[in-house]
């Protein structure tokens, strides 16, 4: 008799089931770690549609991986480890393929900004300016310097296990790191409003203009999916600008509200 006592089981438990057939831990596998590789890859490549992708092609590399699995680390890490491997080698995404830079991140900035009425149902539209400017600034780097912040600044992941994901020493990766959390915080201190408050940029200056060139569609959000999120962050926000600078780079990027994961069903 089975007794379902209403408690998940750990991934690893999960993973070693699916590694003897059992199909019901292998979807549970699937539920556990979606929304993680999902984040990651959206993080990667900024577009829902080109992380969708991406975490298509992870899941089954992992489905079809699994019995390799042999938890000399947390199966998180191994999946970040298969995770990484695949977005290094990804397609270009739709904004790469543009040769994104943080040149011309910051032109882009300086222009169409615009002081028109805010309306109260516009939080929304702000947030998902917030988000989409600050995952477009990440695309400034390239992958590998990339794949270093989002491990080590976003998701804090300590030295080791972020190099043991990327499969470099952990000197490799601090120097990335370092590299990369150098430019990002530049690039904010010298044109981010919400990082420093001298910065004539703002979510709401850009509104007018983002709607007018389609990149922001009011029946079509990206990533504005959290009204709560959107409400409090005036809030949150002063928070943030009481951190010393080098501090308000990544608690922008932890402040987004959590990404609306889609359903992944993998076929094997």
């Amino acid at each position: 008799m089975h007794l379902d006592l209403g408690m998940s089981q750990t991934p690893e438990a999960n993973a070693r089931k699916a590694q003897r057939g059992d199909q019901a831990a292998l979807e549970e596998v699937i539920a556990q770690i979606q929304g993680k590789v999902y984040g990651l890859a959206l993080r990667m490549l900024w577009h829902p549609e080109d992380a969708q992708d991406a975490t298509q092609e992870i899941l089954l590399r992992v489905v079809t991986h699994l019995v390799t699995f042999r938890g000399e680390s947390t199966f998180f890490t191994w999946v970040y480890r298969i995770a990484a491997n695949h977005l290094l080698r990804f397609r270009k995404s739709r904004l790469e393929e543009q040769g994104f830079t943080f040149e011309m991140f910051g032109k882009d900035l300086e222009e169409g900004l615009s002081d028109s009425s805010v309306h109260p149902d516009d939080s929304i539209l702000f947030q998902e300016i917030r988000v989409g400017c600050t995952l477009g600034m990440l695309l400034c780097l390239d992958r590998p310097h990339r794949l270093a912040y989002i491990l080590g600044e976003i998701l804090e992941m300590d030295g080791n296990e972020a190099s043991a994901i990327l499969g470099v020493r952990p000197v490799t990766f601090r120097k990335r790191l370092e590299r990369a959390r150098a430019q990002i915080v530049d690039f904010m201190q010298a044109r981010c409003g919400l990082a420093n408050a001298r910065n004539a940029c703002r979510c709401r200056r850009r509104l007018k203009q983002a709607v007018e060139r389609k990149r922001v569609d009011r029946q079509n959000l990206l990533f504005g999916h959290d009204p709560e999120n959107a409400r409090a962050f005036s809030k949150v926000l002063v928070n943030i600008r009481q951190l010393e600078e080098t501090q308000r780079a990544v608690a922008l990027f932890r402040s987004h509200p959590e990404y609306a994961v889609p359903n992944f069903t993998i076929a094997v």
